[in-house]
């Protein structure tokens, strides 16, 4: 690339060969993003009729039941089905067309759709540039990397290996020299507003589970980089100005900070790029990392041609799933994380994704990588002991909470050998305790396996 810079374009996506079946992603590259340097996203046929789990199963040689389970007043609002993915046989539903709210579970359809498009090498680059018409004036410009750190080298914020604040610092100072920088001009225009979901409340602002969503900010906006949970701010781009003058040091000590879109005489003087993508998935399935799915969700839409913002996400992530084969008919997506409360996703739906990820299609061996394993890793690791323990390391699921919705969606790998898909979701007045319920009711799942009875008729 040029060191000089015109003035940024959209990436946009180009449907090929839809007549026979195949929706080839063709993304047109410039202004700031980068594309993949590994294994190309992957694309494959959509869906076809012998892709759609079929009507539940007659009941002979299944006599396992959960029904009791079900019946447990803590599983208020109750949506389940579980499916056997080699057959394609649902042999337990309730509710499971019907599409309701995701909680965090929202991140398998998040990690989905990047994996389509951005494909799990891609990563995020942070530029600096000198402007040539206004002489001492650095320019910061971010294209949707929330992991870049102002933790100092040698200590790990929450992002592993993250790039920092003090690399683009030693760049600038190598092309500064002697001279002062007198301004600093911080530009995070890559994304289209507004930063925040008005459906979300603040609190899971300054509580510390998201921050304002903006093209350019520093370990997720935390004021804490090292705290998984910690309070955001109410302007993260300032922070980063903040956080390069100090590393900068003499040279910038009287650089004025503002906010302004950048202009087009410009020359690159530093850059650093983000951990691959794959590394975000990792860790949000694992932790439920918020930012890195909302940031996910937004680099979704600008690759295809979007414009980042919130209302851009549902038309992206359809062209995205359906790119894998997916039937996205009935999906209504309002965010990445599932922080907002009106997705609706059925358990049909969910249990298609997970029988592709499963199998390893394309490229989601990531998100099976990712997944939290019951009594051993993520947001699991203290879950399935006691009377369920036996379940421990045989499901492998992303959990999920609000504060009308507990879910749970993975992969079981049964008592019989058998491996299962399902979805569990409760809606309504919950209390924590309903985590426990459905810990019981997956456990009871693993045990039946195949055997498992498609009755819904508690026998108590």
């Amino acid at each position: 690339m040029a060191e000089s810079r015109s003035p940024i374009r959209h990436l946009k996506a180009i449907a090929i060969g839809a007549g026979s079946g195949l929706l080839i992603l063709v993304l047109i590259i410039g202004g700031l993003t980068l594309a993949s340097t590994g294994k190309p996203a992957a694309t494959t046929p959509t869906a076809t009729p012998t892709d759609t789990p079929t009507v539940t199963p007659t009941p002979e040689g299944r006599d396992c039941s959960i029904a009791n389970l079900t019946a447990d007043k803590l599983l208020i609002g109750l949506h389940v089905q579980v499916m056997n993915p080699e057959t394609n046989e649902v042999l337990f539903d309730i509710l499971g067309d019907t599409p309701t709210q995701t909680a965090s579970v929202m991140k398998l359809l998040t990690a989905a759709a990047a994996l389509q498009v951005l494909g799990p090498n891609f990563r995020v680059q942070t530029k600096v540039y000198a402007d040539l018409d206004v002489p001492g004036q650095i320019v910061v410009v971010g294209a949707g990397d929330p992991t870049l750190s102002r933790a100092r080298v040698g200590v790990q914020s929450v992002y592993k290996d993250a790039p920092k604040i003090a690399d683009l610092a030693v760049q600038i100072n190598a092309w500064s020299r002697a001279t002062p920088i007198t301004s600093i001009v911080l530009d995070s225009s890559y994304f289209a507003g507004p930063a925040w979901d008005s459906a979300v409340s603040d609190s899971e602002r300054s509580l510390g589970y998201q921050p304002l969503i903006t093209a350019l900010q520093v370990d997720g906006d935390r004021d804490n980089p090292t705290n998984e949970t910690s309070p955001r701010s109410t302007d993260p781009v300032s922070r980063v100005g903040v956080a390069l003058k100090k590393a900068i040091g003499p040279l910038a000590v009287n650089a004025t900070l503002s906010q302004a879109t950048a202009g087009t005489n410009l020359l690159k003087i530093a850059d650093v790029r983000s951990q691959p993508i794959s590394k975000w998935i990792t860790h949000m399935l694992k932790v439920s990392d918020n930012t890195e799915a909302e940031f996910l969700a937004r680099l979704v839409s600008k690759q295809l041609g979007f414009d980042g913002s919130r209302e851009s996400i549902d038309s992206a992530f359809k062209t995205a799933l359906a790119s894998a084969g997916l039937v996205t008919d009935d999906l209504n997506l309002k965010d990445g994380s599932g922080e907002n409360e009106e997705n609706q996703v059925s358990a049909t739906f969910i249990n298609s994704l997970l029988k592709k990820v499963l199998n390893r299609d394309g490229n989601f061996d990531v998100i099976y990588q990712g997944l939290p394993v019951a009594g051993e890793s993520g947001s699991l690791a203290s879950r399935f002991n006691g009377e369920n323990i036996d379940a421990a390391g045989h499901i492998f699921a992303k959990t999920g909470w609000t504060r009308h919705e507990y879910s749970l969606a993975g992969i079981i790998k049964a008592k019989d050998g058998t491996n299962l898909t399902f979805s569990i979701a409760t809606i309504g007045e919950l209390t924590d305790t309903t985590k426990q319920a459905i810990d019981n009711l997956a456990t009871g799942i693993y045990r039946c396996g195949n055997k498992l009875s498609a009755d819904t008729t508690p026998t108590n």
